[in-house]
């Protein structure tokens, strides 16, 4: 099932175009990964599929600036995954004082990202690495069946970077990430997208997309 197709389209900000004539579709179960140089157009392809697709579908996101809340703890922020389920009034009351149900299911994340010991602390005293997985572990608590993520394991190591794409396999139909790290691109993918010089260079199955043509991307 296609749950988003875009026909020759250009994406950008404001009057500002970053990509041209812009042709793409996202099936359901298809994993989607963006490879390309800073500045070539990943972060803004993936806003916009989101913004496509938040409308009629549940979909998670980890932002490249990961959005976090620094003053407020662990478990606050994850559970701001799931604001959008509630009235104000209820987000509020359980912002000042957690449920127990929400409590347990969000450290049962925390678990599974390795920062359950931390689901007190203010997020302002974590590493970079440990934010990071808070904004994975906020995507995990929304839940749905789409997941967009712009390099959402960036800043841990790689034997890390692949535990956390398995949960995110595990845990999501369909995902569209941006990656920087070619080998966890290659594993993870069923696509691979190629942006480069306002456009799509290649979209294919890994196997079909050789090192030649990712050095291409990387080279102006």
């Amino acid at each position: 099932m296609t749950l988003l197709s875009l026909d020759r389209e250009t994406l950008g900000y404001g009057h500002m175009a970053v990509l041209r004539e812009l042709s793409l579709t996202l099936c359901a179960g298809e994993r989607v990964v963006l490879l390309g140089r800073s500045g070539a157009g990943k972060s803004t392809l993936l806003g916009a599929v989101h913004d496509r697709l938040a409308p009629g579908n549940r979909v998670a996101l980890v932002p490249q600036d990961q959005a976090l809340v620094p003053q407020l703890s662990v478990l606050r922020n994850v559970m701001m995954g799931r604001l959008s389920d509630h009235s104000a009034w209820r987000n509020l009351r359980a912002l000042v004082c957690p449920p127990r149900t929400d409590r347990d299911g969000v450290a049962k994340v925390l678990d599974a990202v390795g920062l359950a010991p931390e689901i007190d602390r203010p997020v302002g005293q974590l590493s970079g690495g440990q934010k990071q997985r808070v904004a994975l572990a906020r995507a995990f608590w929304r839940g749905g069946a789409v997941l967009i993520g712009d390099e959402p394991v960036s800043a841990v190591d790689e034997t890390q970077a692949q535990a956390l794409l398995a949960q995110m396999q595990g845990r999501f139909d369909t995902s569209m990430l941006a990656l920087h790290d070619v080998a966890l691109a290659r594993g993870f993918a069923t696509r691979l997208v190629g942006i480069a010089r306002g456009g799509i260079l290649f979209d294919a199955p890994p196997q079909e997309v050789s090192d030649a043509d990712i050095a291409a991307l990387y080279t102006r």
